[in-house]
């Protein structure tokens, strides 16, 4: 990916997409929607409760945003 700094879930992330045979890509895509759930919990997602998935599950849904 690149050179910035990344937190340990999002080297994490990387690492078991790798493991899965993820390509570019799909990674690129994975991490992006890691950075609106982070955005929409307004703190890591590496805290976040079963609630405030289940809070942006709605909100995804209620944008328009299907599950493919």
């Amino acid at each position: 990916m690149t050179d910035e700094k990344m937190s340990p879930l999002h080297v994490r992330m990387i690492e078991d997409m790798r493991i899965r045979g993820m390509g570019e890509k799909a990674q690129k895509s994975h991490i992006r929607t890691m950075r609106d759930f982070a955005a929409f919990l307004r703190h890591s997602p590496d805290t976040a409760t079963p609630e405030e998935l289940r809070a942006y599950q709605l909100h995804m849904t209620d944008t328009g945003v299907t599950y493919t």
